[in-house]
């Protein structure tokens, strides 16, 4: 998989292109995905919508992102990440365009799926280009970059959609951030290597029945799905209940969000860096990226209860505790995978992974929206989303094995064998 020039290695992943790329796709991604909870108080007076109908517009993006992990995941191993990925950019970055021209509910949804469609390419792109070309002991500062990007999407598109929206109304955002959006592959069409894996590397690689008997793959679905939970209900509901509830303008409130995204972009590029600095200084790739995690879910069940029961200025500060926990998590979520499944395997894991913890998007949003609705307050709303932590830590620690690459059986041996047979459990290669 690596190409002569464009490889990042340990030392040159900082500078290189190619990794700052796929971090800006993910960047662009996040961006145009957070438009609509940014525009949320304007989508509510301008289409006479309520709670429970935002909540549905903001899980419907999910509906086709989730649903189509696993098929596109199968589709970048089998026709080239790097042309996947341009395509879903063409495909998302017109239903944000789009999205500033329409004028009903119905249609807004419509796109809305039609935008998670186009985005579900980015992370099974972007994480089996990372495993083909990075090298292990350096896969948590490119995390570590790639989160960084698109953790601060959401500080972009919130701040400067918000203020451009509070001037010159939400159409407006959508039609420029879009149309900014398909900048992008100039330069992809540039740097993006050619993918020509070895015939022996293909012959390699494990089945898809085989990625799926792994505990392990379950286990860092389930810590995703709950990771990701808080965070979309955080991504999707914050801009309203700073508005609606603790009654910031839209202005201040698009500054105090972005602002609260820009501490966890900071966070998950330090701790990509200090996690790999970590390793090199000898603690082992197991305890680096598992106690991470571990933090990152006491912290977030912490500061949901906060936000929960607290007066404003002790809720103010969880909003941006929270941001550093979940930011410091953003390397380990795909750096895990990749280290796990492999350059062979790790399209098709991430987009298992991706599909069931992108489920939450589905939940989180809509559910919300509901709790909102019938108990008319977001205090309920703010506990479940911490008490689903509880199983993060679960998928994250006791279904994982210690981490390394997970030694596969050759395809030939494995043929025919159904899930639940594999009687070696995860083994994996200690990489130390």
């Amino acid at each position: 998989m690596n190409n002569a020039g464009t490889a990042p290695t340990e030392r040159s992943v900082l500078r290189n292109p190619f990794v700052w790329l796929l971090a800006a796709v993910l960047f662009i991604n996040y961006v145009d995905r957070g438009l609509v909870p940014t525009a949320a108080p304007l989508l509510q007076t301008d289409l006479n919508l309520g709670p429970a109908q935002l909540g549905v517009l903001m899980s419907a993006f999910f509906w086709s992102y989730a649903l189509m992990q696993i098929p596109v995941g199968w589709i970048v191993e089998r026709f080239g990440a790097h042309r996947v990925l341009a395509g879903g950019l063409v495909v998302w970055a017109c239903a944000t365009i789009l999205a500033g021209f329409s004028h009903g509910y119905a249609t807004l949804v419509a796109l809305r799926v039609l935008l998670g469609l186009g985005e579900s390419t980015g992370f099974p792109s972007v994480s089996k280009l990372l495993a083909g070309s990075v090298p292990a002991k350096s896969l948590g500062t490119a995390n570590g970059i790639v989160g960084f990007a698109y953790l601060f999407g959401p500080a972009v598109g919130t701040m400067f959609g918000g203020l451009l929206m509070a001037r010159y109304g939400w159409r407006l955002a959508f039609l420029v951030f879009g149309a900014l959006s398909l900048t992008w592959l100039w330069p992809w069409a540039k740097v993006a290597p050619r993918q020509h894996a070895p015939a022996a590397q293909a012959a390699a690689a494990p089945t898809f029945m085989m990625i799926l008997r792994r505990r392990a793959l379950w286990g860092t679905g389930l810590g995703l799905f709950c990771s990701n939970y808080t965070f979309y209900f955080m991504l999707s509901w914050l801009p309203y209940y700073l508005v609606r509830v603790r009654g910031f303008a839209t202005a201040e409130m698009a500054e105090l969000a972005g602002a609260a995204y820009v501490v966890t972009a900071l966070s998950a590029l330090a701790a990509g860096f200090l996690i790999d600095r970590g390793i090199a200084r000898g603690a082992s790739t197991n305890f680096a990226y598992k106690s991470v995690m571990a933090v990152a879910h006491v912290g977030a069940i912490l500061c949901m209860v906060g936000m929960a029961q607290g007066p404003k200025p002790l809720a103010i500060a969880c909003i941006f505790a929270y941001q550093v926990v979940n930011g410091a998590s953003s390397p380990g979520v795909y750096a895990i995978s990749q280290i796990l499944a492999g350059p062979s395997a790790t399209g098709r894991w991430v987009g298992v992974q991706n599909s069931l913890g992108n489920f939450a998007g589905v939940v989180a949003p809509a559910l919300t929206g509901f709790i909102v609705a019938r108990t008319g307050h977001f205090t309920a709303a703010f506990l479940l989303a911490g008490a689903v932590n509880v199983f993060g830590l679960i998928g994250w620690l006791p279904m994982l094995p210690k981490l390394g690459p997970l030694a596969w059986d050759s395809p030939s041996k494995a043929r025919g064998v159904e899930i639940g047979d594999d009687r070696r459990g995860d083994q994996a290669i200690d990489p130390e």
